[in-house]
């Protein structure tokens, strides 16, 4: 059986070349022909660029790395004059405007949360599609947001009885009356264009904002739905007497849907451990999944199988009286791959890989021409972007140059795909030193086609302790958010997408709630990044989706990215290079605490990762709490040893012998799953120890202090000893 194909002087795995021929070509109506030579076309012309763009960052690593060692103390002056001599600073190319075109309303105007997806897990996927819509009182109830967990077992009416409260004070705080309260409705009807409501001492309210009644489903005496908004964000009221909740509402309210996810990444890099040509494949076979809607999953729940799809539109009468629909999915954006890594699914006529990121932004690209879904009434219509775009995160980009690399790449693979030029939209990920420091160059080097900026602070975090590896002990990575400079990224992000014209056009975000069962907690903190202007903000869940969507109910952004426009206050370069030097060293418990905190959550991680494939994963800390990990987080952990050996706060028999403590604690939290493979009983020869533990011996010397090498090169090695036992 043939495992590759010869076309256009390409070798191109077998199955790959099917699924392009037979899935992807003919619904595009694109000559097979044309397409692969194209596709060769564009490796022959920019891996070449691809290949200097890398090497001009060891380069300049290099000389970061020479000027650390040979100036003990800098001040943020002297490395700003170096920064400019050896090129990494940018030249101040003055003010412009972002003009990115067709861009939907769900990235441009509307602000809400944000979901990152593991494009390897359908049912993940199918489950972020569809965040859109989620249940408040699902939410409330099975979460500790009301301030403790749901008991086991039973409905617990007393619970419900808090949930069902919480809500009708949401209800008047954001969708006042004009009369009485939210609590005392008992019927709700359409009359004419407004919502009436009856209360309990027969007396009639409406809407204080009339406007805020957008529409209904069902009858106008007795609707199914009643559909409200605030802030650009719809609230559902479903209406059902029968309902379990509904027959002992007083109104018949059986639940409150919020929209919530208007927008999500499927990601294709850190959240997924995708390592060789069918996992790839597999990968971009999901991505055609929920573009053309056929994806499904099944899996069991409580004893019954379950079967999920991508959630249809919703319909209704507006206040005018006219159809009305809305969107039930997410709207979709695709984080590729970056310039770093190869994929042995192409390779040129010397048997070299090609460049992961170019072959993604082709594939990715000709796969959301398939962008086609049943909106339920038997019609087939458009299921992403109404706009007809493309929306494309490109990760870990460092610098201007490598974003107009990226924005030729994109150029390219329009021309191959006859799109209009910017139909691709790009998604710039704030992630790294370089491109921090040169973000306003970074936005106008792509600033027809740019529609999102984010913080990402662990990737940034990363690089901001390999960028000066060579200068001395850096602060441990918990008290990262602490530094002059972390204060600085954060203001930059927001202040630099401001002044280039993101209010209204575009997507300024921040990053992941880290700790996915704490939703008490989230709600008492990530108001604050909706406060710093962003217009979205990434969770870790449909649940947590659904309950940051409050925080956009409750302070309208563009009021206050309109107030941060006007306030002078900057951040300045200077702090943006103040390095995170640590001022006093800690006491042999504090690193010894240090080093098994650290060692605990890569260890943990990097098992699931490199025995199981599994790319994100909530990983218990030390204290028992659930953390989301993925290549950032461990990144972070990683890059963060390794400066500490590095510079003597530890020695590689402390941090061995951390692993070893870790080792033991990561097989007991991992005691009841099903396919773990323990770690601590003979670490020298597990495939998973070992590449943890290089990681961090190695991390002072990595290639951009990136993970990729060592963990694919592990679970390739894992894969190899599970087939041979089979």
């Amino acid at each position: 059986m043939k495992t590759s194909v010869t076309v256009a002087g390409m070798q191109i795995d077998a199955n790959f070349h099917d699924f392009v021929e037979s899935r992807l070509l003919k619904n595009a109506q694109i000559k097979s022909d044309f397409f692969w030579q194209s596709l060769n076309e564009i490796h022959r012309d920019l891996s070449p660029i691809n290949r200097q763009l890398l090497e001009k960052r060891s380069e300049l690593q290099g000389q970061l790395d020479a000027f650390y060692q040979q100036n003990t103390s800098p001040t943020p002056q002297d490395q700003a004059e170096f920064l400019n001599e050896i090129g990494y600073l940018s030249p101040n190319g003055g003010d412009f405007t972002i003009d990115p075109a067709n861009v939907d309303p769900e990235i441009a105007r509307s602000a809400a949360p944000q979901l990152v997806v593991p494009v390897t897990n359908a049912r993940y996927l199918l489950n972020a599609a569809n965040a859109r819509w989620g249940s408040l009182y699902d939410a409330l109830y099975g979460s500790d947001a009301l301030g403790s967990l749901p008991p086991k077992g039973d409905y617990d009416s007393e619970r419900g009885k808090a949930v069902i409260t919480y809500c009708r004070n949401l209800l008047d705080t954001h969708i006042p009356l004009d009369n009485g309260s939210w609590h005392d409705v008992t019927e709700l009807s359409v009359f004419g264009a407004s919502l009436a409501l009856m209360q309990g001492d027969e007396q009639m309210a409406g809407l204080e904002n009339t406007l805020q009644f957008v529409g209904y489903f069902g009858n106008t005496e007795n609707p199914d739905r009643i559909l409200l908004e605030k802030n650009g964000l719809h609230i559902e009221l479903v209406i059902d007497r029968k309902h379990t909740i509904g027959r002992i509402d007083l109104a018949g309210i059986a639940d409150i849907q919020i929209e919530s996810a208007l927008t999500t990444i499927v990601d294709f890099e850190d959240s997924v451990a995708v390592v060789d040509a069918n996992e790839k494949l597999q990968a971009y076979a999901n991505w055609l999944g929920v573009m053309d809607g056929t994806l499904q999953a099944e899996f069991e729940k409580t004893g019954k199988t379950i079967k999920r799809s991508l959630a249809q539109d919703r319909h209704y009468i507006d206040a005018q009286g006219e159809p009305l629909v809305i969107s039930g999915r997410s709207l979709l954006l695709v984080r590729n791959m970056g310039i770093t890594s190869t994929t042995p699914l192409v390779r040129d006529e010397n048997g070299e890989e090609y460049y992961e990121g170019i072959l993604d932004a082709v594939i990715t690209s000709l796969i959301a021409l398939q962008n086609q879904h049943s909106d339920g009434l038997g019609k087939t219509q458009k299921s992403n972007s109404q706009g007809q775009s493309i929306y494309i995160v490109k990760p870990k980009l460092h610098g201007a140059d490598e974003v107009v690399f990226v924005d030729t790449l994109f150029d390219r693979v329009e021309k191959m795909l006859s799109l209009a030029t910017g139909t691709i939209k790009l998604g710039l990920m704030d992630e790294e030193r370089r491109t921090s420091l040169n973000l306003k160059e970074c936005i106008r080097a792509a600033k027809d086609r740019i529609c999102f900026i984010n913080t990402g602070f662990l990737d940034r975090t990363g690089d901001e302790i390999h960028s000066a590896m060579q200068f001395g002990p850096l602060v441990a990575k918990d008290k990262m958010r602490h530094e002059k400079w972390y204060q600085a990224y954060e203001e930059n992000n927001v202040r630099v997408g401001l002044e280039t014209g993101f209010s209204g056009v575009a997507q300024i975000g921040k990053g992941m709630w880290p700790k996915p069962d704490s939703m008490k907690a989230m709600l008492q903190e990530k108001q604050a990044q909706v406060l710093a202007g962003a217009s979205t903000a990434w969770v870790p869940s449909p649940t947590a989706a659904t309950l940051h969507a409050l925080h956009y109910l409750e302070h309208n952004t563009k009021a206050i990215q309109e107030s941060l426009e006007k306030d002078q206050g900057k951040s300045t370069q200077y702090d943006l290079i103040t390095l995170p030097v640590i001022s006093d060293r800690p006491t042999p418990e504090e690193i010894e605490t240090e080093l098994f905190r650290n060692a605990q959550s890569i260890l943990g991680y990097v098992v699931r990762w490199v025995d199981q494939g599994i790319g994100c994963s909530k990983i218990p800390d030390l204290d028992g709490t659930g953390l989301m990990e993925d290549r950032a987080t461990l990144r972070i952990s990683a890059q963060s040893l390794a400066n500490w050996l590095l510079h003597g706060l530890c020695t590689q028999d402390q941090i061995e012998a951390a692993f070893l403590q870790a080792a033991h604690l990561v097989d007991q939290q991992n005691i009841d799953e099903v396919n773990y493979s323990p770690i601590a009983s003979n670490p020298q020869s597990n495939v998973a120890y070992q590449t943890a533990l290089k990681l961090v011996l190695n991390g002072a010397q990595s290639a951009n202090d990136y993970t990729e090498s060592e963990l694919f090169a592990g679970r390739r090695q894992r894969k190899q000893q599970l087939q041979s036992v089979t």
